[in-house]
């Protein structure tokens, strides 16, 4: 856990970096992919030529004596939550930052955008079990919380449990909400409860990974520490790397396939590289697909 004065520092920056992001880039892109779910009640006033009768508000027409109608807007407020992985591997960087600050930058980007756009942001952090709720509000106090909870990494459980999570997530929040599940998504068992919740919520996984869980340096025999379970095991960085390639393969296949079933939105970032462009390229391709319709 950092030291308070740096973590504080550090949210500081992380403020000042993502406004600065929000409005030159993501403010409008953010309002243009994430719609308002349902309509609701605007005004009433009187029948003009081409209105639909069936928007006739037949009381105030009685009071009046003449036909008028009811209007209806997009209900534009959202509710945003972010769901973060909090497990061990999350605590793992082989470049500048580790995982969990990765997932606190793009966070902070994403919760920056909502703030903008006057819309609520919350956070459930997880491990194996729910780690931390924090209800979605408006304002700046409440997205400062959802980065210090991040950065701070105060997780008493190291393993990691997507299922859990998703579950926590529907029971807590029926309403429909942008849910950004932040994640390695190093686990197995979540497909089913991934498709439930992207049928009740606008769900986008974003999946954050690291060089050196896909390749070794050459550095002959090396022992590994598995960050989840605290077992040690001691191998030959070369043929390591043979198996570590195989894994890899296999893992971004059956993540893939998964993601495609649930039909979600995906953003892959890595810890070396930034994560500005891939985030970019998700506003743009879904900008696309909903001018297309």
């Amino acid at each position: 856990m950092p030291n308070k004065d740096i973590l504080k520092k550090q949210i500081r920056k992380l403020e000042i970096r993502s406004n600065k992001l929000v409005d030159e880039v993501f403010a409008g892109q953010y309002q243009s992919v994430f719609k308002g779910h349902g309509i609701e009640f605007a005004e009433v006033r009187e029948y003009q030529i081409g209105d639909d009768i069936r928007s006739i508000d037949r009381n105030v027409t009685a009071r009046h004596g003449k036909p008028y109608v009811k209007l209806f807007a997009e209900e534009r407020e959202l509710t945003v939550i972010f769901l973060i992985d909090m497990s061990a591997s999350q605590r793992f960087g082989s470049s500048d930052k580790l995982k969990s600050e990765i997932a606190a930058e793009v966070a902070a980007v994403l919760a920056f955008a909502a703030l903008k756009n006057n819309d609520r942001a919350g956070m459930l952090a997880f491990t194996d079990k729910t780690e931390k709720i924090i209800p979605p509000k408006k304002g700046k106090n409440n997205i400062l919380r959802i980065i210090d909870e991040i950065l701070s990494a105060k997780a008493s459980g190291a393993k990691t449990s997507i299922s859990k999570a998703l579950k926590a997530i529907n029971e807590i929040w029926r309403k429909r909400a942008v849910v950004f599940l932040i994640s390695d998504f190093q686990d197995s068992g979540y497909e089913r409860d991934l498709a439930i919740t992207a049928r009740r919520h606008d769900l986008i996984c974003i999946k954050i990974s690291d060089v050196r869980e896909k390749e070794l340096p050459a550095a002959g025999l090396a022992e590994l520490r598995d960050s989840e379970t605290g077992e040690y095991v001691t191998v030959d960085s070369g043929a390591a790397n043979g198996i570590l390639k195989k894994y890899n393969a296999e893992f971004e296949h059956n993540t893939d396939r998964i993601f495609k079933r649930a039909k979600v939105d995906v953003i892959d970032l890595n810890t070396k590289d930034s994560y500005i462009h891939p985030l970019i390229k998700f506003f743009k391709q879904r900008e696309r697909r909903f001018a297309l319709g």
